[in-house]
């Protein structure tokens, strides 16, 4: 019986936890381990039952037993669902195992898969976890928890070690025990391996991975829009990058990917693992970069990135107040610009999912509520016990979250406030920026150690229901919030004043449809989504579809929204190559090849661009004109990237500057600055639309003496 197999073990491993954290050196801890094991291996009733037929497997040829292909292993059993915040942080402990240990040596990771949610039952999302966070060892989808009961696990995560005859050796509850896992999974292959109990034979593998076509995005997590540049900021967590696409989808930026690092510097050299929460302003990103433990900056004008809060390590502290690159953090899930006693946007709200809290990073001094000021580049909390709870409260360190994983920031009054998608909690709740008291919106219940309240119904404040939310965005015209209710595969909109929740697109099945109306349009597990075109827009990563859609909410329909890359908008990423090419211009389009023009490296060369519409023709709105400055063959000159811009407004001239490096870079033919245009115009009266294009080349004689200074280039062109 299941209830035998827990207690004979329970009393012997207490002794031994007890006697291991007491152990001086490493040796002693080992001959702990081995007295352990040779007094097991005098109890044949601790087997453990098999797993139950039928059940579904994943990187595996078919079903494993511990009587055929799993007979003669160490098995490390891996009790994990995939929502969950600290399932996600043990898998780096055994991927070094499984680096450590091959198959071969004796050692199986099996990854149990006992859900918390209903859609994490569903094998197409189970499927799609493990894509996403890389697992290839054999995973089995146990969604009645029959094992889970049978053993008498009781939390997310569990690891069970079991032995070569299926018999059990040890449990460790929760994450943090990558010592004592090593300490365990290495003394038993010896043990057994001495004992001659182990076999070396191969336990079939087929990846899923393997099986899949490539694509540009991979789960995307979160998007963000930079309204005054009319630019968009994609996390494409599965490639490991950012991108910045401008608003008719051209790739402008491609930083990172598409292998998982965590290195600083230029664009083309950056890494970062799996980053969810991104905001762009300007010509700055700011990444939650989830699985480096970081908090990042992309400067797009300088062409660097830089580390401003984590050491690269996940952490354990909850207080913090050290200076960004000194705090560990933990897990940040999201970020969002907001004020705090000092000038505009002088911090950066993170979700740390990690410790289940709310902090702030100090972009330039401030203050939060009751606190003492805090100087550029302090991180610390702001809310949240670190207690995984539903805890609502007047005092922001008494609040509790369960894995915060959206922001949005909603400053005017007289809201006020930091909305947060509280996704194990499933519910949103609100964070008072003047004084830090956090308070539901919608979803939950009012137990605060219920965690279980989820669903699928719209309805005001606690009736309301959603189920796992991971993200929401604030649409400050319309006084609205809108919300990525992830596991009910819907978008959905809240109304702050009378906290009546709404669905406003999705099927509540997982799905990939356009169509034709928002709610005959279906999701598969949205993790982001932001505000655009004034409230008339909503942008949605549809992250297991691998999209990015486009809700208009006038119109009520969903698109795709289109990203471009020439030559690669089928096909998966490469390392990051530097710059992004320029689209092609159409035969039709003129090109103008100026003189040479002499300058010093170190000036500006400023380009001042005239542009003339046919008569009786205006821009058009709906298909933004754009510009790009590149320098093909040289791209040293314009930072290694295309830079691009919106054109807007013609009644004066453009005037686009090009600032050349101090230091040149030796080439065999003259430089060049190519500026295109792409300019969109209808008649008029309405009627007929259409595209016309130039482009100029201007070559440079690049003297060997820096110098400062403007030299200004006046370009001149009629349609």
């Amino acid at each position: 019986m299941p209830t035998v197999i827990h207690n004979v073990n329970h009393t012997a491993k207490s002794q031994l936890d007890y006697a291991l954290d007491n152990a001086t050196n490493q040796q002693e801890k080992e001959n702990l381990v081995y007295q352990y094991l040779r007094k097991l291996d005098d109890n044949d009733d601790l087997r453990i039952p098999d797993f139950d037929e039928g059940l579904e497997w994943l990187n595996t040829e078919g079903p494993l037993s511990f009587t055929r292909e799993l007979a003669g292993k160490v098995v490390v059993l891996d009790f994990f669902t995939y929502c969950c915040i600290n399932c996600i942080h043990i898998l780096p402990d055994l991927h070094q195992l499984e680096k450590k240990h091959s198959v071969k040596d004796g050692l199986v990771i099996v990854g149990v898969h006992s859900a918390k949610f209903p859609n994490e039952k569903v094998l197409q999302n189970v499927r799609s976890a493990v894509l996403r966070y890389n697992i290839t060892h054999p995973v089995v989808n146990d969604g009645d928890a029959r094992l889970w009961h049978e053993l008498e696990v009781a939390c997310w995560p569990t690891l069970v070690l079991i032995g070569p005859r299926g018999n059990l050796l040890f449990s460790l509850v929760g994450e943090g025990h990558r010592e004592r896992l090593a300490l365990f999974t290495n003394t038993s292959l010896r043990h057994y391996g001495d004992q001659v109990l182990l076999s070396d034979h191969l336990v079939g593998t087929k990846l899923y991975r393997d099986s899949l076509p490539p694509s540009l995005l991979s789960f995307p997590g979160k998007v963000a829009v930079d309204s005054s540049r009319k630019r968009l900021a994609i996390a494409d967590t599965g490639h490991h990058r950012v991108l910045v696409v401008s608003s008719i989808g051209l790739v402008l930026y491609s930083i990172g990917g598409p292998e998982s690092g965590s290195k600083d510097g230029n664009l083309d050299e950056a890494t970062f693992c799996s980053p969810q929460g991104i905001v762009i302003k300007g010509d700055t990103v700011f990444v939650a970069d989830t699985e480096n433990h970081l908090i990042r900056k992309i400067d797009l004008l300088e062409g660097q990135v830089s580390t401003l809060a984590g050491v690269g390590f996940q952490g354990t502290d909850k207080e913090g107040g050290a200076m960004g690159p000194q705090q560990p953090i933990s897990s940040p899930w999201d970020v969002a610009l907001g004020t705090a006693g000092g000038e505009e946007d002088n911090i950066l709200w993170v979700a740390m999912a990690g410790t289940h809290q709310i902090w702030a990073l100090f972009l330039e001094n401030g203050k939060l509520p009751k606190r003492s000021e805090s100087k550029a580049g302090t991180c610390v909390r702001f809310a949240g016990s670190g207690n995984e709870e539903n805890r609502n409260n007047a005092y922001p360190q008494k609040a509790g979250f369960a894995q915060p994983s959206g922001l949005a920031s909603a400053p005017e009054e007289p809201w006020g406030c930091l909305y947060v998608a509280d996704s194990e909690s499933s519910t949103v709740r609100s964070l008072a920026l003047k004084d830090g008291a956090v308070k539901l919106l919608v979803g939950g219940e009012r137990d605060p150690l219920n965690l279980f309240a989820f669903g699928d119904v719209d309805g005001k404040g606690v009736d309301a229901k959603l189920q796992h939310p991971l993200g929401v965005a604030w649409a400050p015209d319309q006084g609205l919030l809108y919300v990525a209710d992830s596991y009910n595969h819907k978008i959905k909109v809240v109304d702050p004043k009378t906290k009546q929740c709404l669905v406003v697109a999705g099927t509540g099945e997982a799905g990939d449809v356009l169509g034709p109306g928002l709610t005959e349009s279906s999701f598969n597990e949205p993790g982001g989504l932001c505000v655009g075109e004034g409230g008339r827009v909503l942008y949605v990563a549809d992250t297991n579809n691998h999209h990015l859609k486009v809700l208009d909410l006038d119109t009520k329909t969903v698109s795709l929204f289109p990203i471009s890359v020439e030559d690669a908008v089928d096909s998966a990423p490469t390392k990051s190559s530097g710059p992004c090419k320029v689209p092609k211009l159409p035969k039709s389009a003129s090109r103008v090849k100026m003189p040479p023009l002499s300058v010093s490296p170190g000036q500006t060369v400023n380009l001042e661009l005239v542009l003339s519409l046919p008569e009786g023709t205006k821009l058009t709105e709906d298909a933004p004109s754009f510009w790009t400055l590149s320098a093909e063959g040289n791209e040293w000159l314009v930072g290694s990237q295309v830079v691009t811009g919106d054109i807007q407004n013609l009644s004066q001239p453009l005037s686009i500057p090009a600032i050349l490096p101090t230091v040149l870079q030796a080439t065999e033919a003259s430089p060049s600055l190519t500026l295109s245009v792409w300019v969109y115009c209808c008649l008029a009266g309405g009627g007929a639309c259409m595209m016309k294009a130039a482009s100029f080349t201007q070559p440079l004689q690049i003297g060997s003496t820096p110098r400062n200074g403007t030299v200004t280039v006046a370009l001149a062109h009629a349609f």
